[in-house]
Order: structure tokens, then sequence, then C-alpha cells
């Protein structure tokens, strides 16, 4: 962030995109936003809202790819934004998180656009691979929509990860598996309904009914300010850069993730105790 302050970041992002200066990468990634937006947007959440403390950095390469594997919640996913966040801050390296996102993000067309410039990309087997082959480091959160809009009732119990294919994509790049537990964002917007008539007309997975939202509208918006403990675990290795060994291996490969990462919610639950303090 510049020394002359976020708005003057903000500014300077504004005017050199009047004057074509800035530059995208071939997913949309744009560094300049990314530095100078997205991270003075989130910066405050991520320090004195949800006051993340973020763990296991050691485990995360400062160079090279791998694959950031994390439990979803939350209704909204904050989750990935707070991830990308305290990497790029508390990393020496600064490093980018390129955070595979599900298609609805793209229909949608400014979300869309800053999901692209802030390092997102399309959750598609092509699209990973190329990134990591590129060297990224790429997030993914494998329980995708049953995961961030599961009921309140369910909160930090792990939902099914899918079919194992962040566990395929890692072996097929030959790249280690960085387990990630994330405690805290269970409690930003308790969901204790779905209203899912309003989902289907708005073509949505689902339409949240919280203790505030809808009834107190925009201020029912507000996340809750949780207690958040973000925790890397230790690499699992793919052994397998040609991602040969059949469905199986894939398979148990993604529910040894998934075990390591309940384990690790299951213990920061306990050390975290209330989560509003």
């Amino acid at each position: 962030m510049s020394q002359s302050g976020p708005i003057a970041g903000v500014a300077d992002y504004v005017w050199h995109r009047m004057t074509g200066e800035a530059e995208v990468d071939e997913s949309g990634f744009d560094p300049e936003f990314n530095t100078s937006v997205f991270m003075p947007l989130f910066r405050p959440l991520y320090q004195s809202w949800f006051r993340v403390q973020m763990r296991g950095l050691q485990y995360v390469p400062g160079s090279g790819a791998a694959l950031v594997v994390a439990n979803h919640s939350g209704v909204l996913p904050f989750d990935a934004l707070m991830l990308q966040a305290g990497l790029f801050d508390e990393l020496p390296q600064h490093r980018v998180l390129r955070v595979l996102s599900a298609d609805l993000v793209y229909d949608v067309p400014v979300l869309s656009s800053l999901a692209r410039r802030s390092g997102h990309i399309r959750a598609d087997p092509e699209q990973a691979d190329r990134v990591l082959a590129a060297g990224h480091l790429v997030g993914v959160f494998p329980e995708g929509f049953k995961g961030i809009g599961k009921p309140f009732s369910q909160r930090y119990q792990l939902q099914r990860f899918g079919r194992g294919g962040f566990a395929a994509t890692a072996r097929r790049a030959g790249v280690p598996i960085i387990p990630c537990a994330i405690v805290g964002a269970e409690e930003i917007y308790p969901m204790i309904g779905n209203a899912r008539s309003v989902a289907r007309a708005l073509r949505l997975p689902y339409f949240p009914v919280t203790p505030l939202f809808p009834w107190l509208g925009p201020v029912g918006a507000v996340p809750l300010p949780s207690n958040w403990i973000i925790e890397f675990c230790p690499p699992v290795p793919t052994d397998n850069p040609n991602g040969s060994g059949g469905g199986q291996a894939v398979s148990s490969l993604a529910d040894h993730v998934r075990d390591i990462i309940q384990c690790k919610i299951d213990e920061l639950l306990v050390e975290r105790g209330p989560a509003f303090t």
C-alpha cells in the first residue's frame, strides 16, 4: 500500500486505467488493482474487524506452485478474501492466491471483472493446470456452495469434498497440497433458513435467512465481527507428477486432506473458545 494512503492508491490506479497503463495477465489479473484497491479495501476487515490470526505460514512456499485447500463457510465468501489478504500481507514474498471460483461469479458482469482483477480464476481443470504450471499459488474450496450455504446448525462440519477434483489437479501438476483450516467465518452470517423460492427466482444456489437479514435490510448484511484463526497444515505430497493411479488414489488423497482439515478445525474451535469476545 502506498505511504500516502489507500485513497491515493485508488486514485493512482484510476489514473493508470484512464491512461491505458494498467496491465492484466491472460486470466485478467491486475497486480495494480490488487495492491491499490483490493488490499486496501479488505485489509481493515482482516486486521480490525475479524482480527484474523494467520498461522503456519512456514508451510506456504515463498515461490513456486502449490495448491491451498481450505474449508468454506459463511454465506458470502469472506473466507476466500481473508485468505488472499492474509497471504499477501503476511508472507514476506507478498504472494497472490489465485482462487478457483464457481461459474456463478463469472455470470455477473461487474463481479466477474472484480474477481478476475483480484486474482480469481474460473474453477476449470484446464485453467487450474495452466496457472499451476506457471508457478502460481492456487486456492480451492472443494465444498463449494454446499459449504458456504450450509445452515448454522451444521457449522464446522465439513461437507463432501466433491469428487476429489482438486486432488486430481494437484497430482497432474505434481504440486503439494497445503491443507488450510479456517475458523470464524461460520459466525459472520448465522444462516437459520433458506428462502428457496427467492433463490430459484434469482437463480442462486440459496437465499440466506439470518437473525438480521433480510429483516434489517442493508444493515443486516454487515458481517458479524467474529474472531478468526486461519492455520496452514504441513504440505501433503502428491507423489505422482503424471497423475496416474486411478480414481481410488485420487479419492483417498482427497479424503486424507479433508480429514486433516476437519481435525485442525476441531482443535482450533477448542482453542478459540467463544466466537465473540
